[in-house]
Formats: structure tokens, sequence, C-alpha cells
């Protein structure tokens, strides 16, 4: 699906662009994963994907917008507003916060590439984002 682009200035403290931004690369990261490539990328990118699909709903509730990137602080801050929402990502949280890292510095272990998982994993992050966008109407 094509995202719409918007000739204007985003806002970090709008949902709504976090959600944009978020859906365009989950657009590409999916491309690459169906072509089977660049698997470290594609690990970090949707780590990087679901960061703003959460900060989007933190946002959302009324959190007040830090720099983190810890996805399971993340997941730990929805889970003060939303448990059943944080239980439901909190593994997948777990798992693309070491990929986060591993794929955007050197001096880590690459992994084995599992493209089955990855693929498993983008499919999650695709329905977070898809509950969130719900929850949230977007500003035109």
């Amino acid at each position: 699906m094509k995202a719409l682009f918007l000739p204007r200035k985003t806002d970090s403290n709008n949902p709504a662009d976090w959600l944009l931004i978020a859906g365009e690369e989950l657009a590409g990261v999916k491309h690459l994963i169906s072509e089977k490539i660049a698997y470290a990328m594609c690990a970090s990118k949707l780590a990087e994907i679901l960061e703003k699909t959460l900060k989007a709903e933190l946002i959302r509730t009324g959190w007040q917008l830090i720099k983190i990137h810890d996805l399971v602080k993340l997941a730990d801050e929805l889970r003060s507003r939303d448990p059943l929402l944080a239980d439901r990502v909190q593994a997948l949280c777990e798992s693309l916060a070491e990929k986060y890292i591993i794929g955007r510095y050197p001096g880590f272990d690459r992994e084995e590439e599992n493209w089955n998982e990855i693929r498993v994993q983008a499919d999650e992050v695709a329905h977070f984002l898809s509950d969130i966008q719900g929850r949230i109407a977007t500003k035109r």
C-alpha cells in the first residue's frame, strides 16, 4: 500500500505523525523481507517501527515525550496505562530490543538470519500498528 504524502511539518507530539512514519517504514521493511534483503537492518528497523508505535499510543494517553529507545521501558510505560495491551507486545519488545542495537552498531555478535521469524515479527508489528491506528484519529 502506497502511503499518501502530506506536504506539511510533522509534530512529535501528534501520535498520528508517529504512525504515519511507522507505516511508511513498515511498508519498506516488509518489501525487503519479502526479497530477503538486509536482514540485520530489517530487524533493527522493525524495532524502530515498534518504538514509534508505542510512543504514539503513549502520547495519545498523555505521556510526555522523552528521548528513549528502550522498547522494554516503553512497554513498562504502556503497562501503567493499559496492562492488557502491554502484555500483548511485551515478548515482541523483548525480542526486538536486542536486534535494535545489533543491527545499528558494530561490536555485537550477529545472529543467524531467520527470515521466517522476522516475517512473523513484521506481521505482529503490523497488527499492533493497525490497532493503534484505530485508536488515533488521523489529523489531516
